[in-house]
């Protein structure tokens, strides 16, 4: 008998995507599957549309307490041998879950991960769909997550149940970073991770002011937090290597160079000085930069990693200064 897969979905005032995300479960091509919607305090019609599907689906509603708190209670509820996570503005195709079960029954492994696909929503009315295949990731996933050059998306994996049961969940400290801080811990408890081709799951990007990723200066400080964490565990388990320690330094610099408008001078600083301690020989380079990078790398060669991003960080807050001064 194929077994169950517990699909579990948090919600806050999603109403605008939200019955397609529950579609796109109720509509897999694999037949067992439960799906577990946890509402989390939404004020707009969401509640209502989770409603309408009676017996269809498995729901519970509750006081706003953030997405990580909703996925640690659906899985409580979960009765799946195989836990999937799908944020309520995204969508699985058909054959999401009967791919990737098979490829973990097949293979023994802990973790499934597909290609994606991403639309990302204009202010004028318009969207641009991307593809984007993840088969060319490197074998030591966790480098990869810790400077997150590359990305896994939240309800791009499959799970076996065990793994999730025996991790400590998701961190309900964190309001964003929360899937880089999931990956990372699973990753360093040992979860094996496989990649199954295909396109089977659909993210959507868009600019909304419910979501504290708008706010990039909290983007970048539970960024740091999550990274902090993650390079404490890798001390307590013994395995911060010289190859983590250099994936450490460079999203540690990402953090210092596009997250510095929240951090004061001391903290800045701070963080430049543990860049250099993780890695000496550490320098930006040309891929951390979508404009302005030549201009940071020359002033680099000439005055050194250090001075360069206190010249960087004086400059940020001068230019943020003046933006502000000349809106009033």
């Amino acid at each position: 008998m194929e077994k169950l897969v517990s699909i579990i979905i948090p919600c806050f005032n999603k109403e605008k995507w939200l019955k397609e995300a529950i579609d796109s479960c109720l509509n897999q091509t694999y037949p067992h599957i439960e799906v577990i919607v946890i509402d989390d305090g939404s004020t707009d019609n969401s509640l209502e549309i989770i409603k309408s599907y009676g017996t269809k689906i498995i729901w519970e509603t509750g006081e706003n307490r953030g997405a990580n708190y909703a996925r640690n209670r659906g899985f409580i509820l979960s009765s799946g041998s195989y836990i999937q996570y799908l944020d309520a503005d995204d969508y699985l195709l058909p054959e999401k879950i009967a791919k990737q079960v098979h490829c973990l029954a097949a293979t023994g492994a802990d973790v499934v991960y597909s290609d994606e696909t991403h639309i990302t929503y204009l202010p004028d009315g318009k969207s641009i769909s991307t593809e984007l295949k993840l088969d060319g990731l490197q074998e030591d996933l966790l480098e990869l997550f810790l400077c997150c050059k590359a990305y896994i998306q939240t309800a791009n994996p499959l799970f076996k149940r065990e793994l999730i049961a025996n991790s400590s969940g998701w961190d309900e400290t964190l309001k964003a970073a929360q899937d880089i801080d999931f990956f990372r811990t699973v990753t360093m408890d040992g979860a094996r991770f496989i990649y199954e081709p295909g396109f089977y799951l659909v993210y959507r990007r868009y600019e909304s002011d419910d979501r504290i990723t708008c706010n990039l200066d909290n983007v970048w400080k539970f960024r740091l937090l999550a990274t902090e964490k993650a390079e404490k565990k890798l001390l307590e388990l013994d395995k911060l290597s010289t190859k983590y320690k250099k994936a450490l330094a460079y999203f540690y610099c990402k953090i210092a160079l596009f997250g510095c408008s929240y951090l004061n001078y001391v903290q800045h600083l701070g963080l430049l000085k543990k860049i250099i301690t993780l890695d000496p020989s550490f320098h930006p380079d040309r891929y951390m930069f979508k404009s302005g990078g030549a201009i940071y790398r020359n002033l680099n060669k000439i005055f050194g990693f250090l001075t360069t991003g206190i010249i960087y960080k004086f400059l940020k807050d001068l230019t943020q200064a003046i933006s502000v001064n000349s809106n009033h």
